[in-house]
């Protein structure tokens, strides 16, 4: 099972941001290019994808399997709240505020059976093995 690599997201719009006016705002959107860190392990019944995203409720997750294919996403809303008091964030990077993951699957995952939970801020999706077919073994008369 192996990650999906894209383009990067953040370096475009980096460099775009680069000859505007205020140039720290590009460095400081996190929100652009936070993206969780996974784990995958396999064992043999089946696939773990382990994704560490803390902050966040089982709504705010998609995940779709389609053909080869595993797409795990999160759109989380924020509302800006205005406060009176003096504080504010000089660097934010607990931000998860949306994000995108793609794997492709090997041949072998039953994609009818894929099971996720949440807990403790890490999702954790199970992928379940087809089993192998062992194949049959005949002794063929010669006549």
């Amino acid at each position: 099972m192996k990650t999906v690599n894209k383009n990067s997201i953040w370096l475009p719009g980096l460099l775009d941001n680069l000859f505007l006016e205020n140039r720290m705002d590009a460095l400081n959107n996190y929100e652009t290019f936070s993206i969780p860190a996974i784990n995958i392990i396999e064992n043999l019944p089946n696939f773990v994808v382990e994704l560490a995203a803390p902050g966040l409720q089982k709504d705010n997750f998609t995940i779709e399997a389609e053909e080869d294919t595993l797409k795990i996403a999160s759109k989380k809303v924020e509302e800006k709240k205005e406060e009176d008091n003096d504080s504010h964030f000089k660097r934010r990077e607990f931000n998860y505020s949306s994000f995108e993951r793609t794997f492709k699957l090997p041949e072998n995952i039953k994609t009818e059976d894929i099971q996720a939970s949440y807990e403790n801020g890490v999702l954790r999706v199970t992928l379940p093995k087809m089993e192998e077919k062992k194949g049959l073994k005949k002794m063929v008369e010669i006549s």
